[in-house]
């Protein structure tokens, strides 16, 4: 998923080795209190018609099952007409910076012209970054993990032996990839009906000043301390997905992300695709397939049992390190030996910001 429209506030500090504690936790009975439903037209031209909270409530789109599951599914039931196929968007009430962020799900939306996505993104986009933990189109069943930013993020340096993914894309900037960002294709059924199959499974995405990377447990393979006070990415094996953030992709691209789901149909990628991933239906355009055919999508619907962000206990670093704004705090922490702090303008258009570098 790309393009959000969202208003935030960002921070940066650099931080010691992480220990882990819960923040918040997003079970079924607070679930939706925690988003706000948006109402405007897809940024990524889908054909769909996002709902409010009120009418979603009325029409079942969302709902609490089994009592402690989280349901958000579609209308499957009518020709869809206007902007599209009645839908859901949610975005967090709250923005985050740096954290753990982890989703156990047994179900996800999947079919042809199906385009889900759980997601994390900042204002102003691409400017703040975006994060896509969970998105693919029509019928895939590994999964995609993607970031999104301005100038400035590549991550062709990066050695592939920090993840069990492959590369869909390196270059993380948006303006010389037509918007693809950086992706990194892995999991094995960590997406669609092959996940569904499985009973689903876990989610973590980490988040931190030095990298960000991602990890999928299937339901039968889920280390015993992601349900844990204190969960340890570093006792979890290699990951899905892993960018480093440094000189090739500065960490301040990445700022104050709300957390966001949605489900939209065709659009800018499952449209452009749908011909080739689903030609027993390629007699007709996905708008059209999407709008004519609405028991089809019965089967587009997330359910969710929870979902929980942990915050670095570690006390902030007494020096920033290098590559990072010791103005970001709000308060000036000095950079760390060997370093100085260099005002720096962003791509020469104008947006000046102070840096730790070794020499200005």
């Amino acid at each position: 998923m790309n393009l959000c429209i969202m208003i935030g506030i960002s921070t940066l500090l650099g931080y010691v080795q992480s220990t882990y504690v819960l923040k918040e936790s997003f079970d079924a009975n607070i679930f939706f209190d925690q988003f706000n439903f948006v109402t405007y037209d897809d940024p990524t031209h889908g054909y769909v018609n996002f709902v409010d909270q009120k009418t979603a409530d009325v029409y079942n789109y969302t709902s609490i099952v089994n009592k402690n599951q989280v349901y958000m599914g579609v209308d499957y039931k009518n020709i869809a007409s206007g902007r599209g196929r009645n839908a859901v968007r949610l975005e967090s009430k709250r923005t985050y910076t740096n954290g753990l962020f982890i989703l156990d799900a047994t179900h996800m939306p999947h079919g042809c012209g199906v385009w889900p996505a759980f997601w994390t993104c900042g204002a102003d986009w691409p400017n703040n970054g975006e994060i896509d933990i969970i998105e693919n189109v029509h019928d895939a069943t590994v999964n995609q993990q993607t970031l999104h930013t301005g100038y400035g993020c590549s991550e062709a340096s990066e050695s592939t032996s920090l993840f069990t993914g492959t590369w869909a894309n390196s270059n993380c900037n948006v303006y010389e990839t037509g918007n693809s960002g950086c992706g990194i294709i892995g999991g094995k059924d960590s997406y669609g009906s092959a996940f569904n199959q499985h009973n689903g499974g876990v989610y973590a995405m980490e988040w931190t000043n030095s990298f960000i990377r991602s990890f999928y447990f299937p339901r039968d393979q889920i280390p015993a301390n992601v349900y844990s006070a204190n969960p340890n990415p570093s006792s979890w094996g290699t990951p899905v997905s892993y960018w480093t953030l440094g000189s090739n992709c500065p960490s301040n691209h990445f700022n104050a992300h709300q957390i966001i789901f949605d489900t939209t149909f065709c659009g800018d990628w499952a449209g452009a695709t749908f011909g080739s991933a689903c030609p027993q239906y390629a007699s007709q355009s996905c708008d059209k397939f999407v709008q004519q055919n609405p028991g089809y999508f019965q089967d587009a619907y997330w359910l969710i049992n929870g979902l929980k962000i942990y915050n670095d206990n570690a006390a902030p670093a007494a020096c920033t390190t290098e590559n990072n704004d010791p103005w970001a705090s709000g308060s000036y922490i000095a950079c760390c030996n060997g370093l100085q702090s260099c005002l720096k303008d962003w791509n020469n258009n104008g947006n000046w910001f102070y840096i730790c570098k070794t020499t200005c």
